[in-house]
């Protein structure tokens, strides 16, 4: 019997089952599997009665249904069970065919296993998928990365279920080799934590600066949605505020203890081996850490004095000054994550399209905006732009809100509310824009009790000195720089 399967689907969670139903509805059979097999007849016999979808039991079973080359994507937890359901694929598959993890993978593993799966004669893709269920149903983000000569065989899937934006665009393209997918999703995660981070920052400051109720709040986003801060973030806070509980707002009664799955801790390590300060991004990983301490927290409230938050000034002026606040520190959000993405493309060989990420990002994923277009122009206009702040619309939008972003960083500090995603990237733009920072006296510090060297003024770059600053010690110094 010739197979009938297009693609086959391993992990029956609610983002596998709608994926499938998504490549259903594009007209592609389907083969799904779980390793707990009862979830395959489950889903069978519910979502997907009256489908193509096609069933199987075992991996051979799944496998024999496929058409050649076979196209296998996993949706299963990262780490370790990857790597046991690619050892348990091998045997059933055959050169050329193809091994695709959709889940949320570290790239350095991504890079290992497409080492390691090409060395075996197959291909494989890490490729990041982005918009939680409903995307996964409606029309996700999708962001491939691996074996380049996998795309063409995975691409009219992959671009079909896809978002499309306006245009009629996939929100889908090859980013590169090896992890590059995966890292891009990295990325986007770790700017969605800063976007959600600096949300709250600004819920924050209206509720215990302002006093303003959710229903006052509600309206606020509603007309920030309608503006330069469009986005799904802004439209799913301002549903949220106007959730109701028995009467009652919802969102005052969730427990303010924040979770993370760790894709934001990736970014900021990710960051550190590269050297790139993702400030603001740090900044929203270490308030979800603070935010766990809740008992401390509580104790400490009762111990621990500062000023009252109450906020006296004109209440319509400082909202405006808080969108702006908002919109300039997103602005630094996304300039970092793009810092990162090339920092990573010159130490991975990765030729990635910073438009065509900008693109993929436009639809479908959780950190979708109008402010995507602008950054998907600027890369267009200059494609080596080594920073989002130096493009002329960038540019633009800081100088406007800038007095607005400072005056909240500085009234949230004299009011006592804690604004850490605010005031990292005010801080970010201060030093980006500095002719000269105090690094000069750290270095004369390191220099003085580690002989690490430093460079001068009056000597060409590339040039290191050593100073006896005590007379008591010699000219031997440190073996490695670090700039």
């Amino acid at each position: 019997m010739e197979p009938k399967g297009d693609i086959a689907l391993i992990g029956l969670a609610v983002m596998g089952r709608n994926l499938i139903l998504n490549m259903n509805d594009h007209g592609f059979t389907v083969v799904a599997y779980n390793r707990t097999v009862s979830r395959v007849d489950d889903f069978i016999r519910g979502e997907a009665a009256g489908t193509n979808i096609i069933g199987a039991h075992t991996l051979a079973e799944m496998v024999a249904q496929l058409k050649r080359p076979r196209r296998v994507m996993l949706l299963v937890k990262a780490g370790q069970p990857v790597d046991e359901f690619i050892d348990k694929l091998i045997p059933h598959l055959e050169a050329g065919d193809i091994i695709i993890d959709g889940g949320n993978s570290l790239y350095q593993d991504t890079i290992r296993r497409a080492k390691y799966v090409e060395s075996r004669g197959l291909f494989y893709i890490g490729t990041g998928v982005s918009g939680g269920e409903e995307g996964a149903r409606r029309g996700p983000s999708i962001m491939p990365g691996g074996s380049a000569e996998a795309w063409p065989h995975v691409q009219p899937i992959f671009q079909a279920i896809s978002a499309k934006v306006e245009d009629g665009a996939p929100c889908c393209d090859w980013v590169g080799d090896n992890g590059a997918g995966h890292f891009v999703k990295m990325v986007h995660n770790g700017i969605e934590y800063g976007d959600m981070q600096l949300i709250c920052e600004a819920y924050s400051l209206m509720k215990n600066g302002l006093g303003m109720t959710t229903d006052e709040m509600h309206e606020v986003f509603s007309q920030w949605n309608e503006g330069d801060l469009d986005s799904y973030l802004i439209e799913i806070t301002r549903d949220i505020l106007a959730f109701r509980d028995n009467g009652e707002p919802l969102v005052e009664k969730i427990l303010d203890t924040a979770g993370q799955k760790g894709t934001g801790k990736w970014t900021v390590m990710g960051s550190l081996d590269l050297g790139v300060p993702v400030t603001l991004i740090a900044s929203a990983v270490y308030a979800r850490c603070v935010s766990s301490f809740k008992t401390e927290r509580v104790k400490a409230s009762k111990k621990l004095r500062g000023p009252k938050p109450a906020i006296t000034r004109q209440r319509d002026k400082f909202i405006e000054d808080i969108r702006c606040a908002l919109y300039a520190s997103k602005i630094i959000s996304y300039a970092q994550g793009f810092m990162l993405l090339r920092a990573a493309a010159k130490e991975y060989d990765w030729r990635l399209s910073y438009g065509n990420i900008a693109l993929m990002w436009r639809g479908g994923c959780i950190i979708r905006s109008r402010f995507l277009d602008k950054i998907k122009e600027a890369y267009e206009k200059h494609p080596r732009l080594p920073n989002l702040m130096l493009d002329i619309f960038f540019k633009g939008q800081i100088r406007r809100s800038q007095k607005g972003w400072r005056n909240v960083v500085a009234v949230a500090a004299k009011r006592g509310i804690p604004v850490p995603a605010f005031s990292s990237a005010l801080s970010f733009y201060d030093s980006y824009r500095a002719e000269h920072l105090p690094a000069n006296l750290l270095q004369a510090q390191r220099d003085y009790f580690g002989a690490h060297t430093y460079e001068r003024k009056d000597q060409p770059r590339g040039e290191f000195f050593h100073t006896d600053w005590t007379g008591r010690g010699g000219n031997v110094t440190s073996s490695t720089y670090n700039a």
